[in-house]
């Protein structure tokens, strides 16, 4: 077996690798190699919106907007429950701000706060993004060319991690398949950024058969495979029954609409012609299970030109709309009939609720159905990234972060609020390379 020997082994190259490695690599002293499933599949960041919630950021204090990483993670607990882990919610927080900021000045990362992103679980606007609205990939994209200017980075892609090495319950290095046999790597250091399971149909069924048979819209490589892993060196995993769930997932196309749409008047009518929640007041994680239990398992998004304009430049609305993921309707009796329902109740499903405005024609609609994304159960970790036995001792020798780690939805899929799950990935990334290059 070929024999390598770095610093800091980094598994997994998405939000949270590639930013461990960057922050850890500012060490010069410091050999990090970063090893890749697979570019060509994808990370489930790369698939995201790519936008990043952060509280207190000179962005939104030039749009007059007053935010705290302490209110950020005030509403994230508050939405999740997950008091034991307060103290991790509350770094990734303090965290954020600062690596907004350092996208943007240091790596010169065209980020803006994005006022047409409202969600609900944010009493301000929160969600910073790049100008163009372009999604995660060009984001990942840009970290990874950040990467290979580093003398002291090796990124090894078409590399995935076998087995974790260990000696008297210390890490000490990984195994990576690589053209055709297998490298081993010891390290000092192993930091486990892999994504979750969701794409391990045994795996969701052992712990998520509560989410019935969701749409499947994340990355073939969220296999799982750091779970056999953990719980070998006796790691404490939690909460592996939540998902990042999205109810908004456009039925026969798989892309999604934007979340945006409801604060600019969208309305939710399910196959009666009823609105069945308030639309503003759901996240789309907590949407995805009042989906899964209608008639059908699905639901029409009606919106109009107004909201429509407001929303469109989101990677997400330009994906359905290249699909042809909805449709307009001139009128409420067109409408009506694309519908299946009477034109006197499609005008009184979309009458407003007080104080919001009224939808006008032409009228657009999507059906939209359940889906999951990435799974948020995992390592239990520390702030900074050191994973945890169930008596709280750490494993030494090993970090995890994004997908690896227990995410920020708490105990269940509904405690999920916008921008979770790169907040988690890229939060954590920074603080473990922060920390192993001593800053």
């Amino acid at each position: 077996m070929d024999e390598l020997e770095v610093d800091v082994a980094v598994v997994g190259g998405g939000a949270c690798g590639a930013m461990a490695a960057l922050r850890a690599s500012a060490d010069p002293a410091l050999v990090v190699g970063v090893f890749e499933k697979s570019t060509r599949e994808g990370c489930n960041a790369e698939i995201s919106s790519g936008s990043l919630a952060a509280g207190g950021t000179r962005f939104q204090r030039e749009a007059g907007i007053e935010d705290s990483p302490e209110l950020h993670a005030r509403e994230i607990l508050a939405a999740s429950g997950d008091l034991a882990n307060s103290e991790v919610v509350h770094a990734l927080c303090a965290a954020a701000p600062e690596y907004v900021e350092w996208l943007a000045d240091e790596l010169d990362y065209p980020m803006e706060i994005a006022g047409d992103l409202p969600r609900a679980g944010m009493s301000v606007t929160r969600l910073h993004t790049d100008t163009g609205r372009s999604g995660g990939r060009p984001l990942i994209q840009h970290l990874r060319a950040a990467l290979e200017e580093r003398d002291n980075v090796a990124f090894v892609d078409e590399a995935p991690a076998v087995r974790l090495t260990h000696t008297g319950g210390v890490v000490d290095g990984v195994v990576v398949a690589q053209n055709g046999g297998e490298l081993r790597v010891h390290a000092e250091t192993v930091v486990l950024a892999l994504d979750g399971f969701a794409g391990n149909p045994a795996l969701m069924k052992e712990h998520c058969a509560h989410l019935g048979d969701p749409f499947y819209g994340g990355v073939s490589t969220s296999t799982g495979d750091a779970l056999p892993w953990l719980s070998e060196v006796g790691a404490e995993l939690r909460h592996l029954g939540a998902c990042l769930r999205s109810g908004l997932v456009v039925v026969g196309h798989g892309t999604r609409v934007s979340p945006s749409l409801p604060f600019f008047g969208a309305v939710l009518v399910d196959l009666e012609g009823r609105r069945f929640v308030d639309e503003e007041a759901q996240g789309y994680s907590k949407l995805a299970g009042i989906l899964q239990h209608l008639p059908g398992q699905r639901a029409s998004m009606v919106w109009d030109d107004e909201a429509h304009a407001a929303t469109s430049d989101s990677e997400m609305m330009r994906e359905t709309t290249r699909a042809g993921g909805y449709r307009t309707h001139a009128d409420e009796r067109s409408l009506a009939e694309a519908l299946g329902l009477p034109e006197e109740t499609v005008r009184a499903a979309l009458q407003p609720h007080p104080g919001r405005r009224p939808l006008r024609a032409p009228y657009h609609h999507a059906w939209v159905t359940h889906g999951v994304l990435t799974t948020q159960g995992g390592a239990v970790i520390d702030t900074v990234g050191r994973v945890l036995r169930p008596d709280g001792t750490p494993v030494r020798g090993l970090r995890a972060g994004g997908g690896t780690a227990v995410g920020l939805a708490g105990p269940e899929s509904d405690g999920y609020v916008s921008g979770n799950g790169l907040l988690s990935a890229f939060g954590m990334g920074w603080l473990i390379g922060n920390d192993l290059a001593g800053r």
